[in-house]
């Protein structure tokens, strides 16, 4: 249990270092730290008992990170695309990309291949799951939109 919270930490201050990698604004760095715990948590209960759900952990991550996203631009009144960025950090594929490129580089190709599927999966799966965080944004202001024409 300890090394849980410990990952968590470690999560939102790679959340919050990239945010002020990325020179964010200091207001929007502890819930930039949140949204990338959030993701990481849908992602870390997922893959935890489903190993090879990799593209579905991602892509619930994804989707909890665009949707935690766009509600903590509402409440700081920011663009969305600041806590986006940071809150995908965790979710990124670095060490498959990396394990690829090397495996590559050796001539491993089957397992390069292999590290290629992870990467696709992963990235696609992340940008699914922001496809359908906006997709869902714009069905909530269509019906708000519609809401309010018939209020009139």
């Amino acid at each position: 249990m300890l090394i849980f919270w410990f990952k968590v930490i470690c999560v939102y201050f790679s959340s919050v270092g990239f945010g002020l990698f990325m020179n964010l604004p200091h207001k929007a760095l502890n819930f930039a730290g949140f949204d990338g715990v959030l993701g990481w948590l849908i992602y870390y209960w997922i893959i935890t008992p489903y190993p090879a759900a990799i593209g579905q952990a991602n892509f619930w991550g994804g989707l909890v990170v665009g949707l935690s996203a766009i509600i903590f631009a509402r409440i700081k009144r920011m663009p969305s695309i600041l806590f986006e960025v940071t809150g995908l950090v965790p979710l990124v594929p670095g060490g498959q990309a990396y394990n690829f490129i090397k495996n590559f580089a050796l001539g491993n190709y089957s397992a390069a291949l292999n590290y290629l599927d992870q990467v696709i999966l992963i990235a696609g799966g992340i940008a699914l799951g922001f496809i359908v965080s906006e997709l869902l944004l714009k069905f909530e202001q269509r019906i708000r939109h519609l809401m309010v024409k018939r209020a009139i």
